[in-house]
């Protein structure tokens, strides 16, 4: 049987205001609560709102057949807190379902991991705790920011007692001959792995409404066709999992109302359930459906989902983020040996992966995607306004 895996990525970031030079020292607030307020009222709008009506609606005409995962940062649920408290109400009207799986990561979506292991882990109990006070969930599955593993971080999160899966991306360089289709494990064989199916996942996220793709218009009946030819390769009755895996805000904010997103996930589920060898499954039934002895995977290098390369590159691609993300993590050590749990709240709003994101200075493809994200007029931009804000910030620490 193939398990279609849904897993969606909701995060939003408190972004920076214009900060400038003659901006620090003046107790002036860093972060832009009015353009934070106008993104959220925007993407409940058009996304988180309807999507959840729709899934929650899909999951009672399926009778909880119809699956999904969600990872939720800490600072898009404080934020829903602060400007769309429904949107909040609506994803726990999903956790009540119990066909929600609701995934551990770190709580300010940072790239701690590969600086401060023990920012890290502090950042990942956090979040496992937000987890119980908003959904009473326990967290079980793990994703790193932006997808974002390497064979170290299973050793870190397996030390977090209850953590059993992790997801990454299905990259060619490591898989190679092998297929995205199974669960795995780790290199030292003690956590489940899954990886993403970029192909069919990216058709959804990048190309349903690209008119120039050839396999454009994307319809329900095409696509679980395609799902349908996966199963196939399979001749040992083995299981297979199709992880997608994707933003959330693929749906009505990247891929507009107008596109049909919405019309083909409202009857994705019921194509696929109509054929008694594919289903849904969430990460956490992933490791028990998998009946097979799973092969083990190393990642020696750091992989994520972002780009074409599928590297750090993202983030860390130039001069001005390594020298940006040095500088948080170098008076970090200096917050913390103050004790000041204000300013290390500060630091932990800035070490969001976002403000490096919006420093990449690639061409093409990838450079549009960062532009789009983007709330400031050139990577030059951001790095300025973020070093000013981390100038203000040492500024502080030494009053």
């Amino acid at each position: 049987m193939l398990n279609v895996v849904f897993y969606f990525q909701v995060h939003q970031p408190y972004r920076l205001k214009h900060y400038n030079v003659l901006d620090i020292a003046q107790g002036n607030d860093m972060f832009d609560d009015d353009l934070n307020k106008a993104v959220m009222h925007k993407v409940a709008a058009k996304c988180y709102l309807p999507t959840n009506k729709l899934l929650l609606d899909l999951i009672h005409r399926h009778e909880g057949r119809f699956k999904i995962a969600f990872s939720i940062t800490g600072t898009a649920i404080e934020q829903f807190k602060l400007y769309s408290p429904e949107t909040l109400a609506s994803f726990q009207a999903l956790a009540e379902t119990g066909s929600v799986e609701f995934i551990g990561e770190t709580y300010y979506h940072s790239l701690a991991f590969l600086y401060d292991s023990n920012e890290f882990l502090e950042q990942v109990m956090q979040h496992r705790q937000l987890m119980k006070e908003e959904f009473g969930y326990e967290t079980t599955t793990f994703r790193n920011t932006e997808l974002i593993y390497q064979d170290r971080l299973s050793d870190l999160i397996y030390e977090i007692e209850g953590f059993k899966t992790i997801l990454s991306e299905g990259v060619d360089r490591i898989l190679d001959w092998r297929s995205p289709l199974y669960a795995y494990k780790n290199y030292s064989k003690n956590i489940n792995l899954l990886l993403k199916y970029y192909k069919l996942a990216d058709d959804i996220a990048f190309r349903f409404s690209n008119r120039d793709w050839p396999e454009y218009p994307l319809t329900v009946e095409k696509f679980v066709n395609w799902v349908d030819h996966l199963t196939l390769s399979e001749e040992r009755g083995r299981n297979q999992f199709l992880n997608l895996f994707m933003d959330y805000e693929t749906f009505g904010e990247h891929q507009w109302a107008e596109t049909g997103i919405f019309d083909f996930m409202d009857h994705f589920p019921t194509a696929i359930l109509e054929r008694p060898h594919l289903g849904f499954a969430l990460p956490a039934e992933t490791s028990k459906l998998a009946n097979y002895q799973q092969e083990s995977l190393s990642f020696v290098h750091p992989v994520s989902w972002a780009d074409e390369q599928r590297d750090l590159s993202a983030w860390l691609g130039n001069d001005m983020q390594h020298n940006a993300i040095e500088t948080l993590y170098e008076l970090y050590q200096k917050i913390r040996s103050k004790g000041d749990e204000k300013l290390m709240r500060i630091a932990r709003l800035l070490s969001t992966s976002d403000h490096f994101y919006y420093m990449c200075t690639k061409y093409f493809h990838d450079g549009d995607v960062h532009k789009y994200f983007s709330p400031y007029d050139s990577p030059d931009q951001a790095y300025i306004y973020y070093i000013n804000a981390l100038a203000e910030l040492e500024e502080r620490l030494v009053r």
